[in-house]
């Protein structure tokens, strides 16, 4: 099996567990970066819009067009992402509607109503809807380092290329949450938005403020320790920080995080670990973080007597967390205030 394939089914996995997101590189300042996110963009607002395109992804492709794609598929947290930049995608696949027809947490703020969804789950992908949409690029993440595009199915990949768009991957593997975000502005910046608008520099302002508050939390309480974990019908899962965009990003700001060790971590492709409900008390945590994406069992409909005995549980010491982060400044600000907030607030109860 390649390394792409292995790395798939580690993701799949992870989908139904919601272990973490990827990332472990050097700490980026906060906001920092800006003009080296413009250098792969082709400029701002109307002017990227009505001339040349050209933008080079995270595999390292440069993708051209005579003017900047208007009929945009996307991955579904990249839609709406680019939706908090003003950028309207046509198509979208990805959990985007629960069972009774809502916006999905992976939607955003998306009016999902107004675009059409090619797939909702896992190995879905409508060719023909897709074809039907004549779109101008393809763009979705990355959860390893061969490029294969998420929620992209790899048996249809080549149906899928041969409609003829071109593709772009985000990475968010193997790096913390403000590379992703920077290029994820890039992008935007490309595609037509506005990036000095108000509304875009109050929000890169706020996630600074909200960094230096989780920051000043951890060192106040570095005795705190969280853990990261996600709930299925028979097993629950501790997440390790080293792959996933905001837990490594939360770590470099001081959060102290349970971390399994990384032979536990194997069967999960090195994400998590993967625990029976009975041992689920294995880590001692004054905080846990739980998945809040509707693959995941959430902590109110948890029945497990053991679930209910733990510390963080008893003392209502439960937050939620979105393991894939939608990648605009907006949306990351409630991540950050979030634990920022629940470390401030927490007993020691571990």
């Amino acid at each position: 099996m390649s390394n792409a394939r292995s790395a798939r089914l580690s993701r799949r996995g992870l989908l139904a567990t919601g272990g973490a997101l990827g990332l472990g590189a050097a700490l980026a300042a906060c906001g920092d970066g800006d003009s080296d996110a413009k250098s792969d963009g082709a400029g701002s607002g109307a002017s990227a819009a009505s001339g040349p395109w050209t933008f080079k992804d995270d595999r390292g492709q440069t993708v051209k067009a005579d003017k900047a794609p208007a009929a945009i598929v996307a991955f579904i947290g990249v839609a709406a992402a680019l939706y908090d930049y003003g950028i309207q995608a046509k198509g979208v696949f990805g959990p985007t509607t629960t069972k009774d027809g809502k916006a999905d947490v992976q939607a955003g703020d998306m009016d999902v109503s107004k675009v059409t969804v090619l797939g909702n789950e896992w190995g879905q992908f409508n060719i023909e809807k897709y074809a039907s949409l004549a779109p101008d690029v393809l763009i979705s993440t990355m959860f390893d380092d061969a490029g294969t595009l998420w929620y992209v199915p790899d048996e249809s990949k080549k149906k899928i290329e041969a409609v003829g768009a071109p593709s772009v991957g985000i990475s968010v593997y193997d790096r913390q949450l403000t590379e992703p975000l920077q290029r994820m502005l890039a992008l935007a910046e490309s595609l037509g938005a506005d990036i000095t608008s108000s509304k875009v520099t109050d929000a890169k302002k706020r996630f600074e403020e909200a960094a230096a508050r989780l920051r000043a939390a951890a060192k106040a309480k570095p005795d705190i320790k969280v853990m990261a974990g996600s709930a299925s019908q028979d097993l629950f899962y501790v997440s390790g920080s080293d792959l996933s965009i905001d837990l490594e990003y939360f770590k470099a700001l001081g959060v102290n995080f349970v971390e399994p060790p990384e032979q536990a971590k194997a069967q999960g492709g090195g994400w998590y670990e993967s625990l029976s409900w009975e041992n689920v008390d294995k880590y001692d945590a004054d905080i846990i973080m739980m998945d809040n994406r509707t693959s995941a069992i959430q902590p109110a409909d948890i029945t497990k007597a053991t679930w209910k005995k733990l510390p963080a549980v008893k003392a209502g010491q439960v937050i939620s967390r979105n393991p894939e982060p939608i990648l605009s400044y907006d949306k990351c600000v409630a991540l950050l205030d979030a634990l920022a907030e629940a470390i401030e607030n927490a007993k020691k109860v571990s």
